[in-house]
């Protein structure tokens, strides 16, 4: 499919009040630098259920930017700009908001999503030094759909904090009457950043588990049922309580990727599986769901036996257990005067064990993060699923879409429409 995207205008989307002068520079915390990528992008789709015309539409892109004004005064760091890697500029220079037009209808893209082409929803252009914070693009399809793809430093958000501006900024837009969720900015004092030592710390550790090679990412379904009988099946006879949908998922693919990995190479090779863990509910007493800022660890879930059978209980039982151990008390250490000989000394081993010869599967989930409570007044996320967007090298990816567990309980690139009729919350 080709998609033809015309810009139609880039403005600055202010803060509706100026940020006074003692917060014109906004701290990182610690956290903020174990993540690589440079920005956090999603995309929102809203269909045209009501039939809207192309002047309601235009209305309702300028609801958008006006609420977005109002949502700025609160979250004045994400109208900031970044200058360098321990603080945010925040001098109202403003969101980049961006209108553009789609010359096909919502329905044509969505009944079978190019993953490709998403990219061309998004806002173009980002760097790092002196860029916006706050990247926006409003798409009109010609049926009058709109996709609101967001690009946000990942310096400053999280799944969990980009969740919480997404909400606010949806209350505003919706005129609902009710309060707007109000930011928490004590990420920086909960765990503040002395030099950029865990940045170091971590691009080593990147550096060391990403590998070269030709790569895909591929889009899997997981309905409600497939997700109901994987946590049967990684409950076993010996458990005594089942699996969340996120662990029986997880260790589902990594099982199928292990093998996956098997067919490439002919024999069984360790493997490594990283998750990314919320702190806000395991701190003790929770951290503010509303706290801005990357406040978030790693666990390391290891399979280094060679000869053992795969068995989809025992793989969700490591993940479980790595996951269980950032509880209240890790957290405490974590932020605590050792915090940074715990933090480096967890990436040490993790790239010691990388350095042989493993696999290496990162995961990362957005279940529960709140971005089913989005609603702009169009329309909000609906489904029982979980969407994967798996990468795997070229000729494992071929191995697992031909395995035949697999494709029992995934689907592949199943349309939005089928699923639901509303919004759509896509992960790139």
């Amino acid at each position: 499919m080709i998609m033809d995207v015309e810009i139609i205008s880039v403005e600055r989307i202010e803060p509706s009040f100026p940020t006074p002068i003692h917060l014109r520079n906004f701290k990182l915390c610690v956290l903020d630098h174990l993540i690589p990528a440079a920005y956090a992008p999603v995309v929102l789709y809203y269909p045209n259920d009501c039939a809207a015309s192309h002047f309601e539409v235009l209305e309702r892109l300028a609801v958008l930017k006006k609420s977005l004004s109002e949502t700025l005064t609160g979250f004045f760091p994400l109208a900031g700009t970044i200058r360098d890697d321990v603080s945010i500029d925040c001098d109202d220079h403003g969101a980049c908001f961006t209108t553009a037009k789609v010359k096909c209808s919502l329905t044509e893209f969505l009944e079978s999503p190019d993953l490709k082409i998403i990219a061309q929803l998004l806002p173009h252009g980002l760097n790092s030094g002196g860029a916006c914070v706050t990247n926006i693009q409003a798409s009109e399809f010609a049926c009058g759909g709109i996709a609101v793809g967001l690009c946000i430093s990942h310096r400053i958000l999280d799944g969990t904090a980009l969740s919480t501006f997404l909400r606010s900024w949806a209350t505003a837009a919706s005129s609902s009457g009710e309060k707007l969720v109000s930011p928490d900015f004590s990420a920086s004092s909960l765990f503040p950043a002395n030099g950029l030592w865990l940045k170091d710390a971590s691009m080593a550790m990147w550096g060391a588990l990403f590998k070269k090679g030709q790569f895909v990412t591929r889009r899997f379904m997981f309905d409600g049922s497939a997700i109901a009988s994987l946590k049967d099946m990684a409950t076993g006879t010996s458990r005594t309580s089942k699996p969340t949908r996120v662990e029986a998922v997880s260790g589902f693919i990594w099982k199928c990727a292990m093998a996956a990995s098997e067919g490439r190479f002919g024999c069984k090779r360790p493997s490594l599986l990283t998750h990314i863990v919320n702190l806000r509910k395991r701190a003790a007493p929770n951290f503010s769901e509303q706290s801005l800022g990357n406040l978030i660890w790693m666990t390391s879930a290891k399979f280094a036996g060679v000869t053992q059978n795969l068995e989809l209980p025992d793989l969700v039982d490591e993940i479980r257990r790595s996951i269980s151990e950032i509880d209240g008390d890790y957290v405490k250490k974590l932020g605590g005067n050792q915090g940074s000989n715990m933090m480096q000394k967890y990436l040490k081993e993790i790239v010691e064990f990388s350095s042989k010869d493993v696999d290496y599967f990162g995961f990362t989930s957005w279940c529960k993060m709140g971005f089913y409570d989005v609603d702009f007044g169009w329309g909000s996320l609906c489904g029982d699923g979980i969407e994967a967007w798996v990468t795997l090298d070229e000729q494992e990816m071929v191995v697992l879409e031909g395995n035949q567990e697999f494709r029992s309980f995934a689907s592949f690139n199943p349309s939005p429409l089928h699923i639901g009729n509303a919004a759509r919350v896509i992960d790139i």
